[in-house]
């Protein structure tokens, strides 16, 4: 009888043992997102939580992956970004908790100041909405141009009201940016794209946004699961000591918690 008393006990131990044991696939970008989220990995481990990280080499996908089940999570994201997404493609996504703000930066192979951009110069941003609406305002906030106040966050080069140096708009796939430079007179580019092809926003850029901005990334999850336990367990370990700790020592201030 104790032997099967022990028995049971031991199986009831290893099924809980299971129960807590989860494991999640989370979709990043290249870069910081990828690199932090393995920090997170860490952490969350430890809190019975396994992260698959899987990499995407656009803005477009992981939103479609997380909304088809193909992914529990993703990071790579700023909020106007996911925003403009749910009114596009009507995903039932919602964010959970913030990341990491990643100031845009301006690059150029041929100035080495805005001031410097001759009339009729290109400058290339991205061709998604957010992003694009996003490196105008940085555009504008350097008095490279002004744009239409009332449009906010929602910018496009058809809000420009100023443009005294005839600046010319090149729209561009976000990821192909940090290649353009050799064709542009300068890009705009997310930190995430420009890291990984071997740009530093503190050395190389010759602009960069304020890091008080509106663009703060967020952790993404399908809406039906935003309340089940390992949601949280993400989050807590994204927002953890360790984490804050690694962002700041490793980026120096190139990429900043946002909580």
């Amino acid at each position: 009888m104790k032997k099967l008393i022990l028995a049971a006990s031991l199986a009831a131990l290893f099924t809980a043992g299971q129960a807590l044991a989860e494991t999640i696939k989370i979709g990043v970008t290249p870069a910081e997102h990828a690199q932090i989220m393995e920090q997170v990995k860490k952490i969350a481990a430890a809190k019975g939580l396994d992260i698959d990280i899987v990499e995407f080499s656009d803005y477009v996908v992981p939103n479609q992956a997380l909304a088809d089940g193909e992914l529990q999570a993703n990071s790579f994201q700023h909020q106007p970004y996911l925003d403009n997404q749910i009114a596009d493609r009507k995903f039932d996504l919602v964010s959970v908790g913030t990341t990491i703000t990643t100031p845009m930066g301006v690059y150029s192979k041929k100035v080495k100041n805005l001031d410097e951009l001759k009339d009729g110069a290109t400058v290339g941003i991205p061709n998604d909405p957010t992003n694009g609406g996003r490196a105008l305002l940085v555009l504008a906030s350097k008095g490279v141009l002004k744009v239409k106040e009332e449009a906010g966050l929602k910018v496009t080069p058809a809000d420009i009201t100023e443009n005294p140096k005839n600046i010319q708009i090149v729209e561009l796939d976000a990821a192909q940016l940090p290649r353009s430079l050799d064709d542009t007179d300068a890009s705009v580019i997310n930190t995430n794209y420009a890291t990984a092809a071997g740009l530093n926003p503190k050395k190389d850029a010759i602009a960069i946004e304020s890091e008080k901005s509106p663009y703060a990334n967020v952790i993404a999850v399908r809406a039906q699961d935003k309340d089940k336990p390992w949601v949280k367990t993400l989050v807590e370990s994204y927002q953890s000591p360790e984490v804050k700790a690694f962002i700041l020592e490793k980026y120096n201030g190139t990429v900043i918690p946002s909580w």
